[in-house]
């Protein structure tokens, strides 16, 4: 029996290895290419760069320049960091009353985020970015409320299958002991739903982080860009691209969330199988 599976793993092995290489092959290829000169990265984009080819970190200097990245990566910064506050804030309180208040209304409320994770961004976005201009939205707080909204759907899901595994004898016992609802949540609820808000945290910075059609909408682009805004405005007339200084913005634009993947990424099928106990 061992023999047997060792032969059938194998395979699968070399597989998944071709597959993972065949995915992030064109990440390296955008590392390699950022430190070539403009000629050389349409006509030999697969080689790694010589001498004649290298430009140390010029690509790298002109996209900041030609861009204004530094804003913009502050924008980004603030937008991805406080959405994801607020989805975990009011997402994880929402899914703690669903999962111990059994009735018509929060059976509802649930199958709306239900709904709402399958209703393509396409069908809404002509009339969402209506709605937000209407009401002034065009500034990084009334996109963070936008996020909330559509980040909602897959965290309350999450958080609620998670709660409902939480024995309700632990709430009780802190609320026996003087704590009132909110101390029971922040205090007791919270603490244990860690591997999930992880989880949540990972899957939503990575969504707005790379974000461009939404704050493209939304946001007034003559005050406000963010980094995948900004990397568009290397794109000249005729269809004309600095694809050197592109290729920098580009690797300065994914080495924060790579990093911060990789720093939390053993939390993720924690949390996911924790979500997954009960629905």
């Amino acid at each position: 029996m061992g023999a047997r599976k060792a032969k059938h793993g194998l395979p699968l092995t070399i597989f998944f290895t071709i597959v993972s290489i065949l995915y992030v092959y064109p990440i390296v290829l955008v590392i390699i290419n950022s430190f070539k000169k403009k000629a050389y990265i349409s006509r030999v984009p697969f080689e790694i760069p010589t001498d004649n080819m290298f430009v140390g970190l010029e690509n790298y200097i002109r996209g900041i320049e030609q861009t204004d990245l530094i804003s913009a990566f502050g924008w980004s910064i603030f937008i991805t960091v406080f959405s994801v506050a607020a989805i975990i804030l009011f997402c994880s309180m929402t899914a703690w009353y669903i999962s111990r208040v059994n009735t018509k209304v929060t059976k509802v409320i649930y199958m709306l985020c239900l709904f709402a994770m399958v209703v393509p961004f396409q069908m809404e976005m002509y009339t969402l970015s209506k709605i937000a201009n209407m009401l002034k939205m065009g500034n990084p707080w009334g996109i963070i409320v936008i996020y909330l909204g559509f980040g909602a759907g897959l965290s309350i899901f999450m958080f609620t299958g998670f709660m409902k595994s939480i024995p309700l004898e632990i709430e009780e016992a802190a609320m026996i002991d003087g704590c009132t609802p909110l101390q029971t949540f922040f205090r007791v609820v919270m603490p244990i739903s860690k591997p999930t808000c992880v989880t949540v945290i990972i899957l939503q910075a990575m969504w707005i982080w790379n974000d461009y059609l939404l704050p493209s909408l939304v946001l007034d682009q003559k005050k406000y860009k963010t980094i995948p805004m900004a990397v568009q405005y290397l794109k000249g007339g005729y269809g004309s691209v600095d694809m050197g200084a592109m290729m920098g913005t580009l690797v300065i634009a994914i080495v924060p969330i790579i990093i911060f993947y990789l720093f939390c990424q053993k939390y993720i099928i924690e949390g996911v199988v924790a979500g997954a106990v009960k629905g």
